[in-house]
């Protein structure tokens, strides 16, 4: 167990659960530098650190928290967190935008992929890399796929017992995007893939523009595709934060990695060379 700072970057969209209300992909930076993954964390926590009523808008925050490594992952990167309450959490410094993003660029691109060949190497043992950023040579295309609408039985099932935090009936749901979503990209030496993106911005997006959309779903696609492909590669110089899910890092798949979130600092203007 140790008291470390760790600076949030990576909040994917929730997945239900029965033990912990639902569940939220978080990581970030620790002060080294280094990756940290934090499960089981349940998004009552992430409700309650709301500002200006967007729970994106927490990332780029350090926080101090007590942690203790996974003993059921192999994954290095893993901790959970000793108080599942979160009471030990102190919440400290957010780190804003200014100076095109230089404080944030200094934490978070001190080693970055170029190559996916290279990345998936280093996934396997001994490293068992899970967590990184990686930079694409060009993303080709931003893709919407229909996906089902509502959770599986099973997660439902769950949901709708008590949960561990509450001690009463659980809260309804948080809702289900009827869509995933994938970049597909090059790496340095024209390897293409294509990989899912699970960043709760994004999802959150495709909320916001529904509601705007009058819930005409193919202008919130428009829309979404507006800001993730026609506008962040016109202005954004754009990085990706993969991470492995434990399931298929396990099995060894040929790529266990997802999009977990999107680093889009601002492009540099081309007069600033001369």
């Amino acid at each position: 167990m140790s008291r470390m700072k760790i600076l949030i970057t990576v909040i994917a969209y929730p997945l239900p659960s029965r033990s912990y209300d639902e569940l939220v992909c978080t990581a970030g930076f620790d002060e080294n530098r280094n990756w940290v993954r934090i499960y089981p964390v349940p998004l009552k926590f992430l409700k309650g650190l709301k500002k200006e009523g967007k729970m994106e808008s927490y990332k780029y925050t350090w926080i101090e928290i007590d942690l203790k490594e996974r003993t059921d992952d192999f994954r290095p990167e893993s901790y959970s967190p000793v108080k599942y309450d979160f009471k030990d959490v102190n919440i400290l410094k957010t780190i804003g935008t200014h100076n095109s993003w230089h404080e944030r660029k200094s934490i978070c691109l001190n080693n970055v992929y170029t190559n996916i060949k290279k990345l998936i190497e280093d996934s396997k043992e001994p490293k068992n890399v899970s967590l990184a950023v990686f930079k694409p040579a060009e993303i080709l295309e931003f893709i919407p796929e229909e996906d089902s609408r509502d959770w599986k039985d099973e997660w439902k099932r769950l949901r709708n017992q008590t949960d561990l935090f509450g001690g009463n009936e659980p809260e309804k749901m948080i809702s289900k995007i009827p869509y995933k979503f994938y970049y597909r990209f090059k790496d340095d030496e024209g390897n293409v893939s294509k990989l899912m993106i699970e960043d709760w911005e994004l999802g959150s997006l495709y909320w916001k523009c529904l509601e705007r959309a009058n819930n005409d779903e193919v202008e919130t696609l428009k829309k979404v595709k507006q800001k993730y492909f026609d506008e962040f590669l016109k202005k954004k110089d754009i990085y990706l934060f993969l991470g492995t899910t434990k399931q298929w890092h396990q099995r060894r798949a040929n790529n266990p990695f997802v999009i977990v979130g999107v680093f889009y600092p601002p492009k540099k203007d081309q007069l600033d060379l001369f």
